[in-house]
């Protein structure tokens, strides 16, 4: 327990290293780790937001819970586009892991419309009354909102797998019951000039285009780990062979307005640096 405690708070301290952001990140950690999530008596799971369907999780061995709450933007919370691929890479792997979604929306058209847009195939929850929440009172930050249960239903660990690659990898080192998250690669040092980028105004239909330079000013090689955006809406391409000491890598962002407004997007590089992850910016107004 206290390896994955351990293990946790540096997942979770790359944010800040100030001692106040520590301390909150090592409380929250040591409250919920082999804690029982309660669950509601009657949770009723859709298919395309519609079809009703017996979903089972009782007697896994161990199960993913993720919630998520009516405030901001469901989809970019959710990134069920994401979850699919993970599901899939779970399933060719023969690891039968349940993943229970939990969503409070604002309304059931709310709801429906996160999940058809995404054509997400998987059961998931619409919890019209908040009811996993006021059984359990989870943290306010969605990075505390995904859990990794065992079969009492128990947080073993706890973080969204999709937001953090760390996260996926600490998860699968505990299903596979393997030793917990190693470092894979040798820290550098990387360069950024430019960590916000301005769109300027668009024709909102139009797609637009951004680049990211890196620099590997270290003595290592620079292995990016993996690339989250703050939203579908915005996807990154770049090259996924290690970086040498010298080189340089573009991050090749794309973004697509789903309306004519203003947007604010963020873009997560996980890489071996001490100060990973890299957090990039772009902004700009469609109209």
């Amino acid at each position: 327990m206290r390896k994955i405690i351990t293990v946790l708070i540096f997942l979770f301290t790359f944010i800040s290293c100030q001692k106040s952001h520590h301390q909150r990140v090592l409380r929250i950690t040591e409250s919920w780790l082999g804690k029982e999530i309660l669950f509601p008596t009657h949770s009723v799971f859709m298919v395309n937001a519609r079809d009703t369907v017996n979903f089972s999780f009782e007697k896994a061995e161990h199960k993913i819970l993720s919630y998520v709450d009516t405030l901001g933007c469901i989809s970019c919370k959710l990134q069920l586009n994401q979850w699919e691929k993970w599901m899939q890479e779970l399933e060719d792997k023969n690891l039968q892991i349940p993943v229970l979604f939990y969503i409070h929306a604002k309304s059931k058209r709310d709801f429906r419309g996160a999940i058809l847009k995404d054509a997400f195939p998987y059961p998931v929850c619409y919890d019209e009354h908040d009811s996993l929440n006021l059984l359990n009172h989870f943290p306010d930050n969605m990075a505390f909102q995904t859990f990794l249960l065992d079969k009492e239903n128990k947080v073993v660990a706890l973080g969204n797998p999709i937001h953090n690659p760390r996260v996926k990898e600490l998860y699968l080192d505990i299903i596979q019951g393997k030793q917990q998250l190693e470092d894979k690669a040798a820290i550098t040092v990387v360069e950024v000039p430019e960590t916000t980028l301005s769109l300027g105004s668009f024709p909102w239909e139009e797609e637009q285009k951004a680049s990211f330079t890196l620099k590997n000013v270290g003595e290592q090689p620079l292995h990016i780990e993996g690339v989250t955006t703050s939203c579908d809406c915005t996807t990154v391409e770049y090259a996924k062979a290690p970086v040498p000491p010298g080189a340089t890598l573009t991050l090749l962002v794309k973004y697509k307005a789903e309306k004519p407004e203003p947007f604010y997007r963020t873009i997560t590089v996980y890489y071996n640096t001490p100060n990973a992850p890299l957090e990039l910016e772009i902004t700009g107004e469609g109209k």
